[in-house]
């Protein structure tokens, strides 16, 4: 049986130095939360990416992240995923884990498509004879012939997403997280892997998405969860949950219409 328990996961990112060095930290991380400005004689920032996360999943469970951007979608896969290691709080799983969003882990730009193959294969607890028979089927569905042989960094950025979505997507895992962010490559390879990963997706015992099309979640997920913040401020069934969001957006734009308008105003 596989199972994932989020107990009381808090996650801060201390960020030290000028505030041109915190703001390129921050756009590189990419996440979302509150910013705290502490020990200012250090300049130093902590942002509260998440706070008080907890939820439980079990076998059949799909369970969708959603939210506005920055709300902490990313940055709970891949606290999920083992990327972060929460600040407070823990995160126990049980079963196999694969995640489609480091698309190929510990890629070396000098190492050649098998060889990347392989790296990425130990890294997510695969055997050598396992990544040995799934090597054909990487071949055949990545369509990248030759190139396997050549360094990765005469790969194009397509390439190499095209690579590591067919080497995540020979794994059998137990629990698969997937961030609605990752690409495919061109147009008939983009059909060809939604067709794949649908088939892939099936064979998991739990999915966690993070994802804004309401189309995808309502079609895999049957839960979710809204956050805002880096909190979980609502979690249960998928309709339930997105009108909870569509209302969270009304009002903020309410509130931003509002501060246009007085902005208008004192401007006349």
């Amino acid at each position: 049986m596989s199972t994932i328990i989020v107990d009381n996961v808090y996650l801060n990112f201390p960020i030290y130095g000028s505030q041109r060095s915190f703001r390129k930290a921050l756009f590189q991380r990419a996440t979302g939360g509150f910013i705290q400005h502490k020990d200012a004689t250090h300049d130093r920032i902590v942002i509260n990416a998440l706070c008080n996360v907890s939820f439980e999943l079990v076998d059949g469970d799909r369970l969708a992240l959603v939210g506005p951007n920055g709300a902490g979608k990313s940055t709970l896969l891949k606290v999920l995923a083992g990327v972060y290691e929460p600040t407070v709080g823990r995160v126990m799983a049980s079963g196999t884990i694969t995640s489609l969003f480091d698309m190929v882990p510990g890629m070396d730009v000098e190492d050649t498509g098998y060889e990347s193959i392989v790296t990425a294969g130990l890294l997510l607890g695969l055997k050598r004879n396992a990544i040995e028979k799934a090597i054909p089927e990487i071949e055949r569905f990545s369509e990248l012939g030759e190139y396997l042989s050549l360094p990765i960094r005469t790969y194009s950025t397509g390439m190499i997403t095209r690579l590591g979505f067919s080497l995540a997507t020979t794994l059998k895992p137990d629990i698969l997280l997937v961030d609605e962010g990752i690409g495919a490559g061109d147009a008939r390879f983009a059909e060809r892997a939604s067709a794949k990963m649908k088939d892939f997706i099936g064979t998991s015992n739990i999915l966690v998405l993070a994802s804004h099309s309401e189309e995808l979640i309502r079609s895999l997920c049957n839960k979710a969860a809204l956050l805002q913040s880096g909190r979980i401020v609502a979690i249960g069934i998928v309709d339930d949950i997105l009108q909870k969001y569509h209302a969270i957006n009304r009002a903020e734009g309410l509130v931003y219409a509002a501060s246009e308008a007085e902005t208008v105003h004192h401007s006349e």
